[in-house]
């Protein structure tokens, strides 16, 4: 049985005792022991563990971790801290700094995002070393595509921040009109000059959430917010 800590057991607990889930544990315990797979066990569901239901503000989607070894850690798009950044990460530092003002970090560890209420969720949550997609199809998505609806259902606005052909096909799912999507091109150099660029998802989620009476989010990585530094 999964136990994430948080209200997510409540929200999404009944989905880890249906067969689907059954079946991609069991798939995973072969992968696990049989090949290198990222992230480790113990960071699958870090995403929800730092982003409890209650808190989301925002919701970014990656499509899988990241397959090199010293990324992935549970977080889509985050690395862990000590790793060279990807070019994504790069670009989506680049259109930070451009939107925001703020300079590019040297860490690419984007905890700080999620414990203001940002949940960096995957589509698929685990990956075969250096095979990209290789557990797609496996069940994860079933699970991904309810953690959207269940927050599709939130009384309190979100801002959903679609990069790319893979995240944008999650907008049926967002119905709810109170909530905001800002969708792009993915920040990946291959596409990034094609709309990412100059989208300005950072300022306009900003934007959103104060005009929703929310704090807004410290963008700067590795910075908390000011309400939790106030709070110190």
């Amino acid at each position: 049985m999964v136990v994430i800590g948080n209200d997510w057991d409540e929200v999404i607990g009944g989905e880890f005792s249906k067969d689907y889930y059954l079946n991609l544990r069991e798939f995973l315990k072969t992968e696990y022991s049989s090949n290198t797979i990222y992230p480790d066990m113990y960071h699958i569901f870090t995403a929800l563990k730092l982003t409890p239901y209650h808190s989301v503000k925002v919701v970014i989607f990656g499509q899988d971790p990241y397959h090199e070894p010293g990324q992935a850690h549970g977080l889509c798009f985050s690395i862990q801290d000590g790793t060279a950044l990807p070019p994504s990460l790069k670009n989506i530092y680049r259109e930070l700094e451009t939107d925001m003002g703020i300079s590019p970090a040297e860490t690419g560890d984007l905890t700080s995002w999620a414990e203001q209420g940002v949940l960096l969720l995957n589509t698929v949550l685990t990956v075969r070393r250096g095979q990209a997609n290789s557990h797609k199809g496996k069940g994860w998505e079933i699970l991904t595509d309810e953690i959207i609806r269940k927050l599709n259902e939130r009384e309190t606005p979100i801002v959903f921040i679609l990069w790319g052909a893979n995240a944008r096909s999650k907008k049926a799912l967002i119905t709810n009109p109170q909530h905001l999507i800002i969708e792009s091109a993915h920040p990946s150099p291959l596409s990034a000059f094609n709309g990412f660029f100059g989208s300005r998802p950072f300022s306009r989620t900003n934007q959103f959430l104060a005009e929703n009476g929310e704090a807004p989010i410290n963008w700067e990585v590795g910075s908390r917010s000011k309400t939790e530094c106030f709070e110190k």
